[in-house]
């Protein structure tokens, strides 16, 4: 199971690493690679040579752990920065004095644990020592309360978006949720192991691993879909934007050719903009041929209707008949006006 959950994550950093490039906000992006690293630390083959390096003491088990705990601490102020919900709870829960206040409870547990010698399976062979119980505690206390808050900001994050947006934002809902439920699970097996209620401990501890997973892979699924919809979204942009130059190109030559631009000044720069901004020129300068009363210059129907669809888009307003072919919009059209 660890090792299952290991590879998601790095793979959930190679996504990002990938569709993220570029950004300036990379809070996601660390979260990812420390969770990826805490969760490597806990595979046994990781976790037994690097502890034996460290005194085999266990102390390989505090550094996973924290290294868990700054992991959520960033996964969360991602999420609160990703939208503008940032209330002043909001603002504590996710805030570096809390994580700093539970990295110093749990440092403090921990040194006070009986440790022994190095063990795979440390809250079970130790968990009955009241430090320990409180060095988990403490720490799933945390996760919980960064969860709980990360659930609220995805969940309005769901209320804002539309369409496929909205399946990254929920499945961060969900698996937020499932993240409270499971720290929740972990507390009471915690404090069924301190008092010496082992028979309700092993009953709760079905829940674990199912719910283990499935946090793991709902926030993975909604971390990496997040740039995953937004890439989609720009080459479609793209493709589309580009369509619509050439489209326009014939009655652009045309109206540069009765009322010569910047374009025929400043020939250059029109190689080598992007296309959104040559887009935006031809739209332009057209209009400008068409209102200038010194020339004449007029469009056909379909060209109107290309430029239309042209201003339309880049007012961002064109998503609805993204995929339709011009030539299918003016034939509808037509077909309107002969009724």
């Amino acid at each position: 199971m660890q090792t299952f959950v290991a590879v998601l994550m790095w793979l959930l950093v190679a996504s990002l690493l990938i569709l993220r490039r570029g950004r300036a906000e990379r809070s996601i992006t660390y979260a990812a690679v420390t969770i990826a690293v805490a969760m490597t630390i806990n595979v046994d083959a990781v976790y037994q040579p690097l502890d034996a390096l460290l005194g085999g003491s266990n102390g390989a088990t505090l550094i996973g752990d924290c290294a868990l705990m700054v992991g959520i601490f960033f996964l969360g102020r991602g999420i609160m920065k990703a939208g503008e919900y940032q209330p002043g709870p909001v603002r504590i829960a996710l805030g570096p004095t809390t994580l700093l206040v539970a990295l110093g409870g749990v440092v403090v547990a921990f040194l006070l644990i009986d440790r022994g010698a190095t063990t795979t399976n440390f809250m079970i062979d130790l968990g009955a020592q009241p430090a320990a119980a409180a060095y988990s505690m403490i720490q799933f206390t945390y996760y919980g309360l960064v969860v709980g808050t990360m659930a609220v900001l995805a969940s309005r994050q769901y209320r804002l978006s539309t369409g496929v947006q909205r399946l990254p934002a929920g499945s961060l809902v969900v698996g937020a949720l499932l993240g409270v439920i499971f720290c929740v699970v972990v507390l009471i097996m915690d404090i069924a192991h301190l008092v010496g209620r082992v028979d309700v401990m092993s009953a709760v501890s079905i829940a674990y691993a199912p719910l283990y997973l499935l946090t793991f892979l709902f926030l993975c699924v909604g971390l990496a879909g997040q740039p995953t919809v937004r890439y989609l979204r720009a080459r479609r942009r793209a493709t589309r934007t580009r369509s619509l130059v050439n489209e326009l190109s014939p009655a652009w030559r045309a109206a540069t050719i009765v009322r010569p631009g910047l374009s025929q000044s400043d020939a250059a720069p029109v190689r080598t903009e992007g296309l959104e901004a040559q887009l935006h020129r031809q739209v332009v300068e057209i209009r400008d041929a068409m209102i200038d009363p010194r020339v004449t210059f007029s469009l056909s129907a379909r060209d109107r209707l290309v430029l239309e669809a042209a201003e339309r888009h880049l007012l961002g307003g064109d998503r609805a008949r993204i995929h339709e072919p011009v030539g299918s919009a003016t034939r509808r059209e037509s077909q309107q006006g002969a009724k």
